[in-house]
């Protein structure tokens, strides 16, 4: 069966990327390399603190919207995907890249965590991917592919992760049941797992220094992935090459998880 390729391979294709907080944002390198593969965009910023840092990236890439977005306000998400639908009419790529857990209880070991820390870490990191993905799936209306961001820490103990940890294996797992869920729809899910980056939200962890000399020393290429490496496994992911992959974690480390 022979399919037909678009030229640029996004051509026409449009993605919502909710998460740049500024150049050095995994879900910038998404947003490029969707670009640079002529996928349309949508870029959300966080409030006005973060749009003079987002607002220059929306610009460069050409994004048609450029909408605030902070998934805990009551109506803002509905809001975003309203903005999407009266522009387009249609989604073929979503990105979360976003997380957030109050700092006393991310850097107090999970033990000390508090319930409502937990809970305010699930909801922003975990859940609202899932209430993302119910207001993109009417949207996909030729299939599409969702993207969300874990880390190794969902499967192994890394010490200084913390809360994420057990909310980031959430994360995976709510990819892998939206992937079951809305695969009759042609809409495909995955869970990207990068190597340690430095980005903005890996600042907030203790000892960050460390996990990212480990892990060039333990990677089998000998080297730390970028942003760019994520964004154009992705933009491979969204294309009719992947369309028969759904469901998957995948790590863009380096090889890392391989590691004993």
């Amino acid at each position: 069966m022979t399919i037909d390729i678009p030229r640029p391979i996004l051509k026409a294709s449009k993605a919502l990327v909710i998460g740049i907080a500024n150049e050095h944002s995994i879900a910038y390198g998404c947003a490029k390399a969707f670009r640079e593969l002529g996928a349309d965009l949508a870029l959300t910023y966080l409030n006005e603190k973060a749009r003079p840092y987002v607002e220059p990236i929306a610009r460069a890439l050409e994004a048609p919207l450029f909408l605030p977005l902070d998934v805990a306000v009551p109506g803002a998400l509905e809001s975003v995907f309203e903005a999407v639908s009266a522009k387009w009419g249609k989604l073929d790529i979503l990105v979360h890249s976003i997380a957030f857990a109050p700092k006393e209880d991310l850097q107090g070991g999970l033990i000390n965590c508090s319930a409502a820390g937990f809970a305010t870490a699930m909801d922003v990191s975990c859940h609202s991917f899932v209430r993302m993905a119910k207001l993109a799936a009417p949207l996909m209306k030729d299939g599409g592919t969702m993207f969300a961001m874990s880390y190794h820490g969902a499967n192994k103990v890394v010490p200084t992760y913390s809360v994420m940890g057990p909310v980031k294996a959430a994360l995976e797992a709510c990819c892998r049941y939206l992937a079951y869920e809305l695969g009759g729809k042609g809409i495909r899910v995955h869970a990207m797992s990068p190597g340690p980056l430095k980005t903005r939200a890996a600042s907030g962890l203790k000892d960050f220094d460390l996990l990212l000399n480990e892990a060039a020393q333990r990677a089998p290429i000998g080297e730390l992935v970028d942003i760019m490496d994520v964004g154009f496994t992705c933009a491979f992911l969204a294309t009719p090459y992947a369309r028969r992959l759904s469901g998957a974690t995948l790590y863009v480390d380096g090889g890392v998880n391989i590691m004993a």
